[in-house]
């Protein structure tokens, strides 16, 4: 039975991951005293509103999360807190906190200590840790983003420094896609290691895509700020009653899973979210034929207000054109990548098996034994359950730890939608 291996670049992520999230923080004081000490109150009002939201929203689920397990910790840095005081840093927006440092504790020991499944552990915690990195993006980074590119638009600062400042942002949040993708990947652990350039790819058209989107909200914001509320409460609805009418099943109380739905909406406002099982051909075709749309609505829309009103920034009408006709075919781009990643990097979870007359290759380990030994026969078994009348159909689905492993559960059914 396979065991997750948490190895030195899964811990080199989890560092790097920390780094950026106190970079982060770091950030976003300085953007907050800049607002303030040059008056732009209504854009300080907003970042304060997307900090405190998202902040919410983490410590909300790191709470129901830790409430769902009965409060079992198991690092000596969480076990040093009473339930009351662990509730008290959630009150206080700093529970987060702690389960990184719980996730590097577990990771140095596993490295420098002998303890009893240590990778296994890590594993566990770093798949948390992943999802609210997710969470805590779309809530906060892309709004974040989208504002200050739209301020850069209106106050005409769109300089080589300040694109690539832009660039950089939009990579970050890119970067913590691309961490979670790495964690899923650690559940199919029958599956050869996951090379780099899977990594790379799945970093690419993640970039490509939510730069497009990002850019053509900040677009459309610059010229028309007030129907870009109006803009996102419609798309956030719509969206919502889709992941409704999806019946997920990620949370283990009902007002849980219902914020996750509202959450997945906020996703899918600027970026494709698996999280129903089954084949999600279609259903991505929608989306990103619907997001492709609403890009080109927006840019389009962007070209109009640039060519029949003055703005305190101006472009000639054809630098407008090239520019959203750039935005779009960005998008385009990264749907291609994604192409790619699906057709040579992405691993089905479930596989039809030769026709008929090919070779069954069995584990090595019971190649060798006695055919009516117990393994052997509950192997036949197995199989037998799964043949049709078009063959027989092997199962690849995400291996299960032993069980002195703890399994996240909830990164497990993520892990199985999306490898469906």
């Amino acid at each position: 039975m396979a065991v997750f291996k948490y190895n030195r670049v899964d811990f080199f992520f989890t560092c790097l991951g920390l780094l950026f999230l106190l970079l982060d923080i770091g950030l976003d004081i300085f953007a907050a005293v800049s607002f303030y000490q040059e008056k732009e109150y209504v854009s300080l009002g907003f970042l304060l509103l997307f900090l405190l939201g998202s902040s919410v929203l983490v410590q909300t689920y790191s709470w129901l999360w830790y409430s769902y397990e009965n409060f079992e910790r198991e690092t000596k840095v969480e076990s040093c807190l009473s339930k009351g005081q662990l509730r008290l840093l959630h009150y206080l927006q700093l529970g987060i906190y702690f389960r990184h440092a719980g996730v590097l504790e577990v990771s140095l020991r596993s490295f420098f200590a002998e303890v009893p499944n240590p990778e296994g552990f890590a594993v566990y915690l770093s798949h948390d840790l992943a999802m609210l990195r997710i969470i805590e993006t779309f809530s906060e980074s892309t709004p974040q983003l989208v504002l200050m590119l739209t301020i850069m638009l209106q106050w005409g600062e769109l300089d080589p420094v300040t694109v690539l400042k832009a660039i950089g942002s939009a990579s970050a949040v890119a970067f913590s896609v691309t961490t979670y993708h790495r964690s899923l990947r650690s559940f199919l652990t029958e599956k050869e290691k996951q090379p780099i350039t899977s990594s790379v790819v799945y970093f690419l058209w993640n970039l490509s895509i939510i730069m497009s989107r990002l850019t053509a909200l900040a677009l459309f914001a610059s010229v028309l700020p007030c129907f870009i509320f109006a803009h996102f409460v419609c798309s956030w609805l719509l969206l919502f009653f889709c992941a409704w009418r999806s019946k997920t099943d990620f949370m283990d109380a009902p007002c849980g899973e219902w914020l996750f739905r509202a959450t997945v909406a906020l996703i899918w406002y600027f970026a494709w979210f698996n999280v129903t099982e089954g084949k999600t051909r279609n259903r991505t075709l929608l989306y990103h034929g619907y997001k492709l749309a609403d890009i080109s609505l927006l840019c389009g829309l962007w070209c109009w207000k640039m060519s029949t009103e003055e703005f305190y920034f101006q472009i000639p009408q054809w630098e407008a054109i090239i520019a959203a006709v750039s935005v779009v075919a960005l998008y385009t781009f990264g749907l291609f990548l994604k192409v790619i990643y699906y057709k040579f990097y992405h691993p089905n979870l479930y596989k039809e098996s030769p026709r008929a007359g090919d070779e069954v290759d069995f584990p090595k380990d019971l190649e060798m034994g006695d055919s009516h030994t117990p393994q052997i026969q509950s192997l036949k078994l197995d199989m037998d359950s799964d043949v049709s009348d078009r063959g027989i159909r092997f199962r690849s689905e995400p291996s299960p730890p032993p069980p002195s492993i703890r399994q996240n559960k909830r990164m497990r059914k993520l892990a199985e939608n999306f490898y469906s």
